[in-house]
């Protein structure tokens, strides 16, 4: 592949697997960027993170809500038609998903939210520890404040000898 991004064809044909080893070398390169391995590694904690809250909806939440509703969400189905082959709507795996969506958004929300409250507490320190330097200062003859590079006070007209 060349600099432009169009493919040398006869450099291929000729150079006996030169476009592949190119295109190789180019996947390794892109595979080997920190945001596609910071990618991959989220991809994977989210997959672990999705049992998680699965297992707590499914095993913990959905049990203790069947006892308010007197049945347990994953059950609950509706039959269209009749007979061994009807079709069969399990609404209740979809309230069982949407408690999962709910309950995840909820998890994530809360974590950002800690992360952004930690994350703060930290630049306030770090702009208290920055001292900011002073941008005016007092006329010694009228005491007014005027900009700390005047020369010659705005409002007295002294001249101003520091």
């Amino acid at each position: 592949m060349s600099k432009k991004g169009i493919i040398n064809i006869k450099a291929d044909v000729k150079g006996k697997g030169v476009f592949m080893k190119g295109f190789v070398e180019e996947f390794k390169k892109f595979i080997m960027r920190g945001n596609v391995m910071d990618m991959a590694v989220g991809v994977i904690v989210g997959g672990a993170f999705t049992s998680i809250v699965t297992s707590l909806n499914q095993d913990i939440l959905t049990p203790i809500l069947g006892i308010f509703g007197g049945t347990d969400f994953s059950h609950l189905t509706v039959t269209l038609g009749s007979g061994e082959n009807a079709p069969v709507l399990n609404y209740g795996n979809f309230i069982t998903a949407v408690i999962n969506f709910l309950i995840t958004a909820l998890v994530i929300f809360v974590l950002i939210k800690s992360i952004n409250t930690i994350g703060d507490r930290f630049k306030k320190k770090e702009e208290e520890v920055a001292p900011v330097a002073p941008t005016t200062k007092t006329c010694p003859y009228c005491k007014s404040e005027i900009a700390i590079e005047a020369t010659r006070c705005a409002h007295c007209t002294s001249v101003l000898e520091e």
